[in-house]
């Protein structure tokens, strides 16, 4: 436990390293903060003081309206400084969290795929959103609050103190046992945030997973039995929080409980004066005995707040964790390469390369071949033979362990990542479309493509006169995943994507296998248009959408069993010649 309490001091400083950008933000909520912390104090001073002079004492009316005329200023006041405090912790803390959320997506987007592979998408999604928001509160509700809570608290005990030091002491009884309770709330709420936390991603990632999966869910009829499995995770997340719910209803009645009894100490004092002095001297108690009335509300309530607000520190740096570990992760493609001017039409050629995505458990073994420019080279084989993996690493999308892997005389991997990927378009048999326009899906937002060059593309790949039937055109929203779209008419999106990024490498990962005939036919005069001029290689099952390659190669096992044209193949009468007769004959 001691450790793990050093850990979230360690994450907490860490925290705090984020506000040096925001000095003048920082300081001007710290100062309003100290404003309130002793205007607030001071109030219930004046008011005694009042009492006892204007009141009690000489019952000047005039001077009376004057001091309440101040208080009631000090209270404008109080409520000025409250907004300023309230409004620019605030934009502190949500300009701290907005760096934050910028550093932890632009971390994500650089991981390798073999993360998301073993990483849920609700987690994720939890991080970069619950997570970061929880974590707002530490420099919004948390840091800010207790900063002037503690202030306030030195400010009234410095006050009592001054005004009765006999009273301060009499009033303080009940605070050890205060002190006790919040040590023990604080270590029970600790352990229902961690429940809470695990939880919540619990939930977000069956709710995402099971509405992304839901034509699955149906089509096998499984919807009775994924809402028996969330019932039993939503319970679990509703017992999460009503652990704390627990703890906080316990605590804060004792709060309650201990500042009344300090309240009734201060009335039997009072009432034991009344009968052992004389009346004069009771008389000038009286606004004393209000202002000590009034600090110990204040007294009471900034200690109660602390609790709460030491809750929310803990909440955030227990997030903060999560979040870090994803920032410090070392799950991302190392961008080491320092080229970024080359040329693109030369030979691609594998040297001995082997890949693994664990340990030695190669996916492909000593891979020789070359691609030359220009040329359309196809790897056809069984499932998990190796051959996306083998083009995966020509975008790297994962690095290979060993061997070598080159663009002309240059190492792949001494490229700058983003200008490699600039020339490298893979399309894949599982098109992912955003829930935006089919306009933006195909420029994913880059503006120096012009709709000109879109519809262009478009023609050029014959999907023109399909979008034109849509509502508004090229403006038409897809819904979510493309859903509107039909698996063909997502393929044509994908090349015309391709056509208008013109990219010197061109990747196709199975992109015909999903569609019907009808779409097949379009598809591959499509793939005829956008493989003119530049390094093709296609992956397919189909072995006729391949018959024209200038090269194929045949894969098992990780492993190049066969390399040819068409027709070589067919003569080998190997692998090639058995897969090609079991697809035309059935």
């Amino acid at each position: 436990m001691k450790e793990k309490n050093k850990l979230n001091i360690a994450v907490f400083k860490r925290l705090l390293y984020y506000c040096k950008h925001y000095k003048s933000l920082f300081v001007f909520a710290v100062f309003c903060v100290l404003i309130l912390a002793i205007l607030g104090p001071t109030r219930p001073y004046l008011i005694g003081r009042m009492v006892d002079l204007y009141i009690v004492k000489s019952q000047n009316g005039e001077m009376l309206i004057i001091w309440t005329i101040i208080i009631i200023s000090i209270l404008f006041l109080e409520a000025l400084f409250q907004f300023l405090s309230t409004y620019f912790s605030n934009l502190f803390a949500q300009s701290i969290i907005r760096d934050l959320r910028n550093k932890l997506m632009k971390k994500v987007l650089s991981f390798r795929m073999k993360y998301f592979n073993r990483t849920t998408i609700g987690s994720l999604v939890t991080r970069v959103v619950s997570d970061l928001e929880a974590i707002t509160e530490v420099f919004s509700s948390g840091l800010m609050s207790i900063s002037g809570d503690l202030i306030s608290l030195i400010s009234v005990v410095s006050l009592m103190f001054w005004t009765n030091w006999k009273l301060s002491l009499l009033t303080l009884v009940p605070i050890p046992l205060l002190i006790i309770a919040t040590r023990i709330f604080a270590r029970y709420i600790r352990k229902s945030f961690q429940m809470e936390r695990d939880q919540v991603s619990r939930l977000n990632t069956f709710v995402q997973e099971r509405i992304t999966g839901i034509s699955l869910v149906q089509l096998f009829n499984r919807q009775e039995e994924e809402y028996e499995s969330f019932k039993g995770i939503n319970a679990k997340h509703r017992q999460a929080h009503i652990k704390a719910i627990w703890a906080n209803s316990i605590f804060f009645p004792t709060v309650e409980i201990l500042s009344h009894l300090s309240i009734a100490f201060l009335l039997v004092w009072t009432a034991q004066l009344v009968g052992n002095s004389g009346t004069n001297d009771v008389r000038l108690m009286f606004g004393e005995t209000i202002s000590f009335v009034l600090w110990i509300h204040m007294l009471y309530r900034p200690i109660r707040q602390l609790a709460d607000k030491f809750n929310i520190l803990q909440r955030g740096t227990v997030r903060a964790e999560r979040v870090f570990e994803i920032i410090d992760s070392k799950e991302n493609i190392e961008n080491d390469g320092a080229i970024n001017d080359c040329r693109f039409d030369q030979k691609i050629k594998f040297s001995n390369l082997y890949f693994a995505y664990q340990n030695e458990e190669w996916i492909l073994n000593d891979i020789n071949l070359e691609i030359h420019p220009g040329s359309t080279v196809a790897f056809v084989g069984s499932t998990g033979a190796g051959k996306s993996s083998l083009v995966s690493l020509i975008g790297r999308f994962y690095d290979y362990q060993k061997g070598s892997l080159k663009l002309g005389n240059i190492e792949l991997n001494d490229i700058e990542l983003n200008y490699l990927r600039k020339n490298i378009a893979i399309v894949l048999q599982d098109v992912f479309l955003f829930s935006e326009s089919i306009f933006y899906n195909i420029t994913l937002g880059d503006n120096t493509i012009s709709r000109e060059d879109v519809i262009s593309a478009s023609k050029a790949v014959g999907a023109h006169d399909f979008i034109m039937k849509f509502p508004g055109g090229y403006d038409y929203k897809v819904g979510e995943r493309g859903g509107v779209l039909s698996t063909g008419q997502r393929q044509l999106i994908s090349f015309i994507r391709v056509f208008v990024f013109n990219p010197k490498i061109l990747i196709l990962d199975e992109a015909t296998s999903s569609v019907d005939n009808e779409s097949e036919e379009l598809i591959q005069k499509a793939i005829k248009q956008i493989t003119k001029g530049r390094t093709s290689i296609i992956i397919a099952h189909r072995l006729s959408t391949i018959q024209g390659a200038d090269k194929i190669f045949l894969l098992e096992k990780g492993e190049i069993k066969e390399e040819g044209t068409h027709s070589e193949l067919l003569d080998l009468k190997g692998h090639y010649k058995l897969l090609h007769e079991m697809q035309f004959s059935s």
